[in-house]
């Protein structure tokens, strides 16, 4: 089975024609845009903004994400304290909710993307329907790695309920802000279609083996 790109053709991401591929850039006919079959520098920047996630990751986990005020006391409370203080005192569901979000979410979308574009360089027995799918859950778990911030808000309503005296976000909810920016980025960079170029690279040369 033929792609688009074997035939030449590539679609205009503004109207959504299919152009015949002449030059790159290539105008579209119809609303005259200008575009590329495929993203420009797509791994470079998928790459680059992944790398910025994880280094934001690294102070969001270190810094205080919360300060718990008590009778006038504060206790700062990073990600992994805030959980267990929050195991500690039976609030089990909130706890789940933190360490999914602001550990198992975040870990998950910069690993998957590392492995995306390790298996676009490498070409390494690519499977891409499965690789795609891996792409389209990254992509789907970006906006729910902003529940830690909802669950400070969370945080601030039990205040008013007057079951903790005062709550204060820390300089953690900063990183931990930019980490799902860069990751949703990273995704948003990151051309699903290299996978299946590449698959079509591999099958080539293995046609030419035969």
């Amino acid at each position: 089975m033929t792609t688009a790109k074997q035939n030449g053709l590539g679609l205009c991401p503004k109207c959504h024609k299919v152009n015949k591929i002449e030059s790159e850039p290539q105008q579209c006919s119809r609303c005259h845009g200008w575009f590329y079959p495929r993203k420009r520098n797509s791994i470079q920047y998928t790459l680059a903004w992944n790398i910025a996630a994880l280094l934001s990751f690294i102070p969001a986990n270190l810094y205080p994400i919360m300060i718990i005020y008590s009778l006038g006391i504060g206790d700062e409370s990073t990600i992994l304290s805030g959980i267990g203080q929050f195991v500690d005192q039976g609030l089990y569901p909130i706890a789940v909710i933190i360490f999914t979000a602001s550990i198992i979410v975040p870990l998950v979308k910069i690993a998957g993307l590392f492995l995306l574009v390790y298996k676009v360089q490498t070409g390494v027995r690519l499977k891409p329907d499965k690789h795609s799918k891996l792409y389209h859950v990254l992509e789907f778990l970006g906006p729910w790695s902003m529940l830690d911030v909802f669950v400070v808000a969370l945080l601030v309503a039990v205040v008013e309920l007057g079951i903790i005296t005062s709550v204060a976000a820390g300089p953690a909810i900063n990183y931990f802000t930019l980490t799902v920016i860069f990751t949703m980025i990273a995704a948003n960079s990151f051309d699903p279609r290299l996978l299946w170029d590449k698959k079509e690279i591999n099958d080539d040369m293995f046609k030419g083996k035969q």
